[in-house]
């Protein structure tokens, strides 16, 4: 009995033979490339900063933000090599690698930052100092969150109502896709047509202060019309695009493939890379990429290690289309860590003027979370609203130029402290790990299908990851929230045998 059992575990169908060898050729190549790797992200890069001339000390803020670069590296390494995709994980380690730790360091070298530091030398030290214990925090909230084991969402009967998955409502969303073109529509129109879509940045935002939407102290009116303006049309598209990519009758449905492709068209409008901030068009390629290819670990593999390059030299002067043509700032680098130092890439510094402005003014104990929470209240109904985080601590600089970024362990430092800024970092890194646990089922074959709404929104979420974790959170929940609106409205966990079939 035990010969036939052996037997028939043998399929006959197919190659089975050949199932091992993708993995164990991907161990061997995994194997081959771990160590240049590791020692490019690790030891080559900041090595060649450090090598670079200039006026910086190296004092206990040099070797601080030295530790945190490597630390950087080592982790981002390791989500690349993982064999699991480790989709929020990884962009969380590539941020910090570029914005906090090989930007700073360059900045730390060179001696010059974006942004001046008004404070003692002490504050970026401290700064230093609580990113690197953030990002121990946040890995430690990962480990608790992979030593508890997802509970297993097995088939249910007719009429129970646990242990589904989430997945999108067919009629719902053809719903979502006339709010996308209805809402975009409105958008284009309010702006004055599509040719100011392909302009500049610097248009857009001028035509909406124009338009009327926008009161005084208040862009509430704005943020509403543009979030509903692009939010919906990105989501429509994902959608559709994870139907066509695991879908087969799908493929070979001509209404599905035109909507797609009118979806498309229209993302190429309002989500285009030329009248959009730079995050935000991450935010768009990002989600795409990751859903139009959901289970192939090399895409996620070279996104996580082009991206280093692309944050290092494309990055900085992807702003050439946010002016007019004799608005353009001029691109001029020596060197190619010169735009580190000269321009995007002020968090670092930024979180030490935070850290001497609540010196100065103290702990805000919740105000500006809750600010950011409320995002939707006006301010003509909330006089006392706080704004911005980066926009208080630039006023308090005596700064023209408000718009700063003011990171993630900024806005928890704000309101509570070192002790609640861990919390918060531990907090992060459990959610993040436990969603892409999550998602990494709902990508097999054996998940919810072509309308799981969780392999939407981790793509989704992984890319404006870099929104959140640059801030403030004030300007960015906006859209998050417009996203998160849409996809509760589309989404039910019944089953429906009709869209099992597709």
């Amino acid at each position: 009995m035990t010969s036939v059992h052996t037997s028939a575990r043998t399929p006959t169908r197919g190659k089975p033979s050949d199932a091992p060898a993708r993995p164990i050729a991907w161990a061997m190549l995994s194997r081959a490339l771990s160590v240049p790797l590791i020692l490019g992200l690790v030891c080559f890069l900041p090595a060649l900063i450090a090598a670079q001339p200039g006026s910086g000390v190296r004092d206990t803020a040099y070797w601080l933000q030295l530790v945190l670069t490597c630390y950087a590296g080592a982790r981002l390494a390791t989500m690349i090599l993982s064999t699991r995709r480790r989709l929020l994980q990884g962009v969380f380690w590539m941020f910090v690698y570029i914005a906090m730790g090989v930007a700073p360091f360059a900045q730390v070298v060179i001696g010059q930052t974006p942004t001046p530091m008004v404070g003692p030398r002490q504050d970026l030290v401290t700064a230093i100092a609580m990113v690197l214990v953030g990002c121990a925090a946040y890995d430690l909230g990962a480990l608790l969150a992979s030593r508890r084991p997802l509970r297993r969402r097995a088939p249910s009967a007719r009429g129970s109502g646990g242990g589904k998955p989430a997945v999108a409502h067919p009629l719902r969303l053809r719903l979502l896709v006339l709010l996308a073109f209805a809402a975009s529509a409105f958008y284009v129109l309010k702006l004055g047509g599509p040719s100011v879509f392909f302009s500049s940045r610097q248009e857009i935002n001028e035509t909406v202060a124009a338009s009327g939407v926008v009161t005084e102290g208040s862009n509430v009116g704005s943020a509403f019309i543009k979030g509903f303006g692009q939010v919906p049309a990105l989501l429509a598209l994902l959608f559709y695009t994870r139907r066509l990519a695991t879908s087969h009758r799908a493929r070979r449905t001509p209404s599905t493939v035109l909507v797609w492709v009118a979806l498309v068209a229209l993302n190429l409008v309002v989500n285009n890379p030329i009248s959009n901030a730079r995050y935000w068009f991450l935010t768009v390629l990002m989600a795409f990429v990751f859903t139009a290819f959901p289970s192939s670990a090399a895409f996620y593999r070279t996104v996580l290690a082009t991206g280093v390059v692309g944050a290092l030299v494309v990055f900085p002067y992807a702003d050439r289309f946010r002016y007019e043509e004799g608005g353009q700032r001029p691109v001029q680098s020596a060197s190619v860590f010169e735009p580190l130092v000269t321009k995007d890439y002020d968090q670092m510094v930024m979180f030490a003027n935070t850290i001497s402005w609540v010196d100065t003014r103290g702990h805000t104990y919740g105000r500006q979370l809750t600010g950011s929470a409320l995002f939707f209240v006006p301010r003509a109904v909330w006089s006392g609203k706080p704004e911005d985080t980066g926009v208080r601590v630039g006023q308090w600089m005596g700064l023209r130029m408000t718009n700063l970024s003011a990171p993630l362990w900024t806005e928890f430092w704000v309101d509570l402290g070192p002790a609640g800024m861990v919390g918060g970092m531990a907090l992060i890194g459990y959610a993040a790990a436990r969603t892409d646990r999550r998602y990494a089922l709902a990508v097999t074959r054996a998940g919810p299908g072509s309308g799981s709404v969780l392999a939407i929104a981790a793509p989704l979420i992984a890319g404006y990851t870099f929104i959140l974790l640059r801030g403030p959170l004030l300007q960015a929940v906006g859209k998050l929230a417009i996203a998160a609106l849409c996809l509760v409205l589309i989404t039910t966990f019944r089953e429906r045998r009709a869209a099992r079939r597709r």
